[in-house]
């Protein structure tokens, strides 16, 4: 564990789907506290959850995790992790930042620590996760994101475009994007500075406000996917998993 990197989790109640899903029951753990324990085991640095809501910080506290209250008015994630890192470190040491999503209880502590990997190189802005699609739906589904991008070395590529398309198109690969991302500081104070950008709007991928400001994204790439908890049919396979 190093003094210079800090996992973020944002977390506050405003699902519509799943309402109150922070501190939904998961193998007898609320969520965010399986999500919490995930990024502790990674060992790359301290965790802290970032949350607007008094309940959440008080399950993070009694599991015997760090929580900070934050503003309410915050437009993503993003954001809120942004002011969160001015409270946690006001003298900053911290070097690079790592948004883990709070609705991912079945993340791998390993792919927490691969996804710093890209950022051994000076040239990398932000690094970020993906995986092969295996199953054909997946391919065609705009709920499943893909990055696209030129291949690197083996397990890692520069990404060049996000999308919810089929893309791209033809023979090959297709890789499902992983919502989890490892900031340099500099990098992470300048996205949330800039103003949403047109193809974000399009495609409603915030990443895509980095690509087109000329930001580097680099992505590792890792074996599976960890399950995105937004519905009650998602909470159920988490907790068959996990039990």
């Amino acid at each position: 564990m190093t003094d210079d990197v800090l996992i973020l989790i944002p977390a506050r109640m405003a699902s519509t789907r799943l309402p109150g899903k922070p501190l939904a029951d998961i193998a007898g753990l609320p969520m965010i506290v399986q999500v919490l324990r995930r990024a502790e085991a990674a060992k790359v640095g301290p965790v802290v959850i970032a949350t607007d809501d008094e309940a959440i910080a008080t399950a993070v506290e009694k599991a015997g995790g760090r929580a900070l209250m934050t503003r309410a008015d915050h437009p993503s994630g993003s954001d809120r992790i942004f002011e969160a890192l001015g409270v946690v470190d006001p003298q900053a040491r911290v070097r690079i930042v790592v948004n883990v999503q709070g609705d991912l209880p079945t993340l791998a502590p390993a792919a927490i620590a691969a996804a710093l990997a890209p950022l051994q190189d000076p040239a990398v802005d932000i690094a970020t996760l993906a995986a092969e699609i295996k199953m054909p739906q997946e391919r065609t589904n705009p709920n499943v994101v893909k990055v696209v991008g030129s291949a690197i070395s083996p397990g890692r590529m520069r990404a060049l475009y996000f999308t919810r398309a089929t893309a791209p198109s033809g023979d090959g690969p297709l890789y499902h994007h992983i919502g989890l991302y490892a900031y340099r500081r500099a990098a992470l104070e300048r996205f949330v500075k800039l103003p949403p950008s047109p193809l974000e709007r399009r495609e409603r991928l915030e990443q895509l406000r980095a690509l087109e400001a000329g930001m580097r994204i680099d992505v590792t790439i890792v074996d599976t996917v960890p399950l995105g908890v937004d519905t009650p049919e998602d909470l159920e396979t988490a907790r068959s998993m996990l039990r």
